[in-house]
């Protein structure tokens, strides 16, 4: 039995690997980066020992100085969770060599499932129904090209060592080959360190199916039933549920039995989960193709766990300790539904660019949902580590009440001192086909249009910003809002970079508001039309706790807000809006736009220049490629013109914020 475990991961996998293992009465200790010397996690363990500087490359993914770290606190066994090690055969080996237990499947398997292409064969012999494509030694342009023809467009380029979406890039046309394939090469070696790549027919009306196995070692698979994680962006899955909805019989029994043989066929010990395409159109419609295995616990596990009652953590800890399986396949059974939904820090009206920055505001909903994370109200999330700020999880005896507490938990969480995607999620929640069970993998693509149509502030949203604004002790003093004073007083509000006129009229029973929009000195210059006035009436109070009641034009509702910024975050319902009080003295030249910026997003580093001083570029075209927080993001030219000089190399580091390119627009 493991007696002492160390955990080599951080943030909600460790705490949740912790929380169980000190039920089973087994001492933890965490390991850690200058980055998280007070996370939840290290506090949460009863030892902890430091590995080095934030970047992972400089601490988590150095495997001597985990398993230095074991031998020199006793521990018995090493839990990898996901990410990091955790499917490194080599590490896996290194562990149990040093005559520490690895929590996970044999570094032979690893190695056997770690290739993409590798795993392909090995399936393809156990009969396992593989997607067509090309996983061959030969990486040449040209083998590619001849690949994509023979099986058609549009394809996907898949790294082979990848994993969780990264290096893996879908390809149109015969034009953008050879581009997107220099792209994809980049972020793999970046990111695995292995700049090899298969290539294989996308499936246009496609799901993404995956099967949770545990295996003991010694022959014997059982599976946890499917789960549906067709829902995401950039090839990573953002909400997932189990079981898969409207999934017929036929094919649900070939997916579970297909992810069983798929363990059997590498005798797998431990958690595994098996992923598969399922095309539901064309004359293939029906038909599951295996894609690749997992060789660890998968970040929505959850989902698995909720639908059986089961304790997966645990599992792995009884089958690492040589106990062998719990249960057989015929005790383990269905109950219910479950989601997940990933809440990230991230911007999902910037492609879902990644976001750093303080959690000033962290509420995240209790009683209904399930809530596994691994940060706190006041922590940073860094450009260092995955942007993930939380699982949230709901379940029911029918997928209609999961679906219901999930969107209510979503309209409870409240974040801010950054960006994150939660009223993207809980649109998407909403969204009568995604209630439907109507999903596939290009569900976002096709229904981007309604998922990204943020609303703007209507009347409650301008009253609960200006009561909130009202009590900041360092907003601007002028122009005065003394609410116990008959006056008309004036407001300069500003959402999106647009100030607008809040003329206020205090009346015997509250007070009068009028809104002018769109009050900024460039929609005067640029000869706008001028927006409606809005006029509406209210009254409120604001609590300590950010909760602001409000009856608007006779209508009561409860709004909450927090400070973001400069200004406040007001959210009602699941839907955010960031406003912000302006001098008037300068907020009607306020006229900031990050669009057609060339200064670097946040922290990363310059990776690829595109173009060379003294080129004439067109609008729109990339000029450089900076890598951060483990993606490529391409700095654009704002307009037509002349590219000046560069102020980095590939290789530099770059701050948030430097200015990366000169450039000069053309008249």
């Amino acid at each position: 039995m493991i007696t002492k475990l160390l955990i080599a991961n951080r943030g909600e996998i460790a705490c949740r690997i912790a929380r169980t293992a000190h039920r089973m009465g087994v001492r933890t200790v965490a390991v850690f980066s200058d980055a998280d010397c007070n996370a939840p996690h290290v506090r949460l363990c009863d030892e902890a020992i430091h590995l080095g500087p934030a970047p992972a490359a400089e601490s988590y993914l150095i495997a001597e100085k985990i398993i230095a770290a074991a031998k020199r606190t006793g521990a018995d066994a090493i839990h990898p969770g996901y990410g990091f090690l955790s499917e490194n055969a080599d590490f896996a080996e290194a562990v149990e060599d040093a005559g520490i237990i690895f929590v996970g499947p044999t570094a032979e398997t690893i190695r056997a499932m770690g290739s993409k292409s590798a795993a392909k064969d090995l399936m393809e012999e156990a009969g396992v129904p593989v997607t067509p494509g090309y996983q061959g030694e030969d990486q040449s342009l040209r083998t590619f090209r001849d690949a994509a023809e023979r099986i058609g467009y549009p394809v996907l380029l898949k790294a082979t060592a990848g994993g969780g979406g990264k290096g893996m890039r879908m390809v149109e046309n015969a034009a953008d080959l050879a581009d997107t394939l220099d792209s994809a090469r980049r972020e793999a070696k970046s990111a695995f360190g292995d700049e090899r790549f298969l290539i294989e027919k996308y499936v246009p009306h496609a799901r993404h199916l995956e099967v949770q196995i545990f295996g003991d070692g010694k022959g014997n698979v059982v599976h946890m039933f499917e789960r549906d994680c067709s829902v995401q962006r950039r090839h990573q899955k953002i909400i997932e549920e189990a079981p898969a909805p409207d999934l017929p019989p036929a094919v649900r029994a070939k997916l579970l039995e297909a992810g069983v043989n798929a363990g059997k066929a590498v005798n797998y010990r431990g958690a595994g989960t098996v992923e598969f395409l399922y095309d539901t159109g064309g004359q293939d419609g029906g038909q599951v193709y295996f894609m690749e295995m997992n060789t660890r616990l998968q970040v929505e596990h959850p989902v698995s766990e909720m639908i059986t009652g089961l304790d997966f953590v645990e599992w792995q800890l009884r089958i690492a300790s040589g106990d062998g399986l719990p249960y057989r396949q015929e005790d383990i059974v269905e109950l219910g539904h479950a989601f997940e939904a990933r809440l990230y820090a991230e911007d999902a009206s910037q492609n879902f660019a990644p976001s750093i920055g303080t959690l000033t505001t962290l509420h995240l909903p209790g009683g209904r949902a399930r809530i596994d994370s691994g940060v706190e109200e006041g922590q940073t999330i860094t450009p260092h580590y995955d942007p993930m700020i939380a699982k949230i999880i709901t379940h029911g005896a029918r997928r209609s009440i999961a679906l219901n507490r999930l969107v209510m938990a979503l309209e409870e969480t409240r974040v801010a001192g950054l960006e994150t995607n939660a009223p993207f999620l809980h649109r998407l929640a909403q969204h009568p086909k995604f209630a439907r069970g109507e999903v596939s993998t290009r569900f976002i693509e096709h229904h981007g249009s309604e998922l990204f149509d943020e609303p703007a502030p209507d009347a409650p949203v301008w009253a609960a910003a200006a009561l909130f604004l009202r009590h900041v002790p360092d907003a601007p003093a002028a122009p005065a809002f003394r609410l116990n004073r008959a006056a008309h007083e004036v407001l300069w509000l500003e959402h999106d970079g647009e100030p607008a006129l809040f003329h206020l009229y205090q009346e015997e029973d509250g007070y009068r508001a009028v809104l002018e929009p769109d009050a900024s000195a460039a929609a005067r210059r640029e000869g706008r039309e001028a927006k409606p006035a809005q006029s509406f009436t209210f009254t409120g109070s604001r609590a300590a706790n950010g909760e602001i009641s409000l009856t608007v034009n006779g209508r009561r509702l409860t709004a909450k807000a927090a400070r973001h910024g400069k200004g406040v975050r007001i959210w009602l319902g699941a839907e955010q809006f960031d406003i912000r009080l302006v001098d008037p003295l300068t907020g009607a030249q306020s006229e900031g736009s990050a669009e057609g910026s060339l200064t670097a997003p946040m922290p990363g580093i310059v990776t690829l220049l595109n173009a060379k001083p003294g080129d004439e570029i067109a609008a729109g075209a990339s000029l450089l490629v900076m890598e951060a927080m483990k993606m490529e993001h391409s700095i654009k030219a704002p307009a037509a013109g002349v590219l000046k000089a560069y102020r980095f190399s590939p290789g530099d580091q770059v701050k948030e914020g430097d200015l990366l390119v000169e450039f000069e627009a053309a008249e």
